[in-house]
């Protein structure tokens, strides 16, 4: 394992053949095990399933910024662990040491860190992006994931990259020869213009989705949303996701998809039209009031 490389571009016509399960492929053997943060992005189950990896979690603690809890993941037969900030579903920017605690996490058990980046640009409050791979010791033990999609808005596009350690990069590049090859090279010169041209776009695209956080805030009162544009919401008691649906006609993702600890909680999406979100809130700010009382 030596010095980052770049992976080049990838291209999937579904979320089954993105980034994380082809590292999943390459990183992992059959009853290995690959660790994913609990709440986690729901297709990160897909890699390890096409792996014959099994699964364990790393609990995200909601109580202390959401870092990854490493004492309570497994320390042995690991392959990979996952992570994911700023995270989707729970809205947070990385918690100061969780970096460090993963690379020695990976130290220890000789697992290889794969850190989803896909939300790096989409962090609020004045917060600057932070790569895993600026960690002492990060390149020497994973990689990160960039997506083209949240950034940029090219999610139609499919578009992305894996940077960090060569050995894991290689493995990357070498899979992606046998089963894609490369796309349409348009797309790539539009990925390349996006990247090294004005940035203008993106930090518009980063004070839209602040804007309506605090449209959320307003409207529902104080909750946690430093980054990417989701908000985690925790459920009164008594009321639940098919409710909201059902009674209220308000449609949000039930946490029970994100992991364990999602049940209870439910995940809004701040990229609606204003008038959407407006409307929503109205109805999600009369249920939650009902069910309160």
């Amino acid at each position: 394992m030596g010095t980052p490389l770049f992976a080049g571009f990838r291209s999937c016509a579904r979320r089954l053949l993105s980034g994380t399960a082809p590292l999943s492929l390459v990183l992992a053997d059959e009853g290995q095990v690959v660790v994913l943060p609990d709440p986690y992005y729901p297709d990160y189950p897909s890699g390890p399933a096409l792996a014959g990896a099994e699964i364990a979690y790393v609990p995200l603690d909601p109580g202390n910024g959401w870092p990854p809890d490493f004492k309570q993941a497994p320390a042995e037969n690991v392959a990979a662990v996952y992570l994911n900030y700023p995270s989707n579903p729970a809205a947070v920017a990385v918690p100061d040491g969780a970096f460090e605690e993963a690379v020695a996490y990976a130290e220890t058990t000789g697992a290889a860190v794969v850190h989803d980046f896909a939300y790096g640009d989409l962090v609020f409050d004045g917060r600057e992006p932070k790569s895993f791979l600026a960690t002492p010791g990060a390149k020497d033990v994973g990689v990160e994931m960039f997506s083209m999609s949240k950034s940029y808005g090219m999610a139609g596009w499919r578009v992305g990259f894996v940077v960090g350690n060569a050995e894991i990069v290689e493995r990357i590049n070498l899979l992606n020869d046998h089963c894609r090859v490369g796309i349409f090279r348009p797309i790539q010169e539009a990925c390349i213009a996006a990247l090294t041209g004005p940035q203008d776009s993106v930090a518009e695209r980063r004070d839209t989705y602040q804007r309506r956080r605090d449209r959320v805030r307003e409207v529902l009162g104080p909750l946690t949303c430093e980054g990417t544009f989701y908000i985690w919401l925790e459920l009164p008691s008594g009321l639940t996701a098919d409710q909201l649906l059902t009674e209220h006609r308000v449609a949000v993702s039930p946490g029970e998809g994100f992991g364990p600890s999602g049940v209870g909680r439910v995940r809004l999406s701040l990229a609606v039209t204003e008038e959407t979100l407006e409307l929503g809130l109205k109805r999600l700010g009369s249920a939650l009031e009902s069910h309160s009382n």
